[in-house]
């Protein structure tokens, strides 16, 4: 009698242990965590409200331009969704038009807020980026005819699709002033 509780103890804490070890036991963190959404499209596509949500930095803006200069900033992206940012749209692109491609570009906006320009500079983001990643990148601005006080806003886009600050993620800013 007492070999078979034993015995049967035993069988239990085997079946235990065996359960807590294999990883598919309730407590396992592998069943309670979730990945990334990284599924990739099979032709190119918007992406999903969720996704336009960037970090932006403009590193080392130019206080000053000649009207009319072109000057090369330096941007840095970060992907701060949780969803996998195509950089055409998909792994492939074959449209000629350049829909669904990721860029960063650029708009001049007024001392009053509102845009003098936006189809200034573009320049692709040249890899895909997962939540998370970030990538550097240069955008060539030419700074507005008219000397003035002017903002120099840096966003996101995907082509032919939106600006991501229309969906609501920040751009980042420079105040500079266009001289003769």
């Amino acid at each position: 009698m007492l070999t078979r509780r034993l015995i049967l103890m035993l069988g239990i804490s085997l079946i235990v242990v065996l359960t807590a070890c294999s990883g598919k036991g309730p407590s396992s963190p592998q069943t309670q965590t979730s990945a990334p959404k990284t599924t990739e499209p099979t032709e190119p596509s918007a992406l999903p409200s969720s996704a336009f949500k960037a970090q932006i930095t403009l590193i080392d803006p130019p206080a000053k331009l000649r009207a009319g200069q072109k000057e090369t900033v330096r941007v840095k992206v970060k992907n701060v969704s949780d969803v996998q940012w195509w950089s055409r749209g998909a792994r492939v692109n074959t449209r000629s038009d350049n829909k669904f491609y990721l860029a960063v570009g650029n708009r001049w906006l007024k001392t009053d807020g509102s845009v003098l320009t936006n189809m200034d500079g573009r320049y692709g983001i040249g890899a895909n980026l997962a939540p998370g990643e970030e990538a550097e990148m240069p955008l060539t601005v030419t700074a507005p005819k008219d000397p003035g006080e002017y903002t120099l806003d840096i966003d996101v886009i995907q082509e032919g699709v939106a600006w991501f600050n229309d969906k609501g993620s920040p751009t980042a800013r420079a105040k500079i002033t266009v001289v003769k």
